[in-house]
């Protein structure tokens, strides 16, 4: 990114197999719809993802799915010949505050180079102004890629939640900190006039090891409005807020060797850890997006300053 051009694409991995021989058992959860998100109506009909998930920005949408369905039609040369299409899933925030989103900036090559790229270690590179979330704003400050996870323990067996949540919602007037409105101070600080009203949009991808069906992890899906509200937004009327939930527990074979497959899933009164750390993960990764952000001016000289320039206003609080 550079000057105007503030964008990118992001890859979600939920296996680094064959998503379409293996599927995992996935939800889609809708919090305000004002998105452009594809693949999301079959994922609600057969609770399952096939593709690596692919975020970008609004305009960017149909170039990645189809950069989606030329990397699995490369892995399967069977699909469209002997065995069913694919479900690309993408997933988009508008960045056209900080980037030149009528250039058409994002490839195909950017998509592909994004999933060649995806692994199983963290750092803080990884978070921030990165990828999709490189020109996102996020309560008026600058916004982006955050994630976060938590252990769980359930009959002496650990599991993981993961959260990663792009960032692109919120009034700044709005901003809650630990518990702590903070915005009005910040907006005092840098002279910044009230907001408009909230059209952004917050992607949340919740990745889990349990061994959950499709319905619980809409139940899990369904809780990330919470950890969201801890963070001080109100849903917009204009803010796509969407949720895709998968866990690695079951996988699903493309070619189904026998009618019924055993598997096993957890009861549902267990799943209240989980629904805790669903709220807390996602607060927490919306926080990380924003602290982890440098401070960017983009396209026509739009700024956006970063959460981390007032951490020492934050804490007098």
């Amino acid at each position: 990114s550079s000057g105007a051009v503030q964008t990118g694409a992001t890859a979600v991995l939920p296996h680094s197999r064959n998503l379409f021989k293996e599927k995992v058992p996935a939800a889609a959860h809708v919090i305000n719809g004002f998105g452009k998100t594809v693949g999301i109506v079959q994922i609600e009909e057969l609770g399952q993802i096939e593709t690596p998930i692919i975020l970008t920005n609004t305009l960017s949408v149909g170039r990645c799915s189809e950069a989606l369905v030329e990397y699995a039609l490369k892995q399967n040369p069977e699909i469209g010949r002997t065995t069913g299409t694919v479900n690309p899933v993408v997933a988009e925030c508008n960045d056209g505050y900080l980037n030149d989103i009528r250039g058409l900036h994002v490839s195909k090559e950017h998509v592909w180079q994004a999933i060649a790229q995806a692994d199983d270690s963290w750092s803080t590179e990884k978070e921030g102004a990165v990828g999709a979330g490189t020109g996102m704003s996020c309560y008026g400050l600058k916004g982006g890629i955050g994630s976060a996870s938590r252990v769980i323990k359930i009959d002496n067996e650990e599991y993981v939640v993961g959260i990663l949540a792009l960032t692109n919602f919120g009034r700044l007037e709005d901003l809650i900190v630990n518990g702590k409105r903070v915005g009005p101070a910040i907006q005092s600080q840098i002279k910044q006039k009230d907001s408009p009203p909230d059209q952004g949009s917050v992607i949340v991808v919740l990745a889990t090891n349990l061994p959950v069906s499709d319905r619980q992890l809409g139940r899990m899906a369904r809780r990330v409005s919470a950890g969201l509200a801890r963070t001080g937004t109100y849903i917009g009327h204009g803010s796509g807020d969407i949720v895709l939930a998968f866990s690695t527990a079951n996988l699903i074979p493309h070619e189904f060797s026998q009618a019924v497959r055993k598997i096993n899933i957890i009861d549902d009164g267990a799943l209240e850890g989980s629904f805790q750390a669903v709220v807390e993960g996602s607060e927490e990764s919306v926080l990380k997006s924003m602290i982890r952000a440098k401070s960017v001016t983009g396209r026509d000289g739009h700024h956006r300053y970063s959460l981390q320039e007032f951490l020492d206003l934050i804490e007098e609080r």
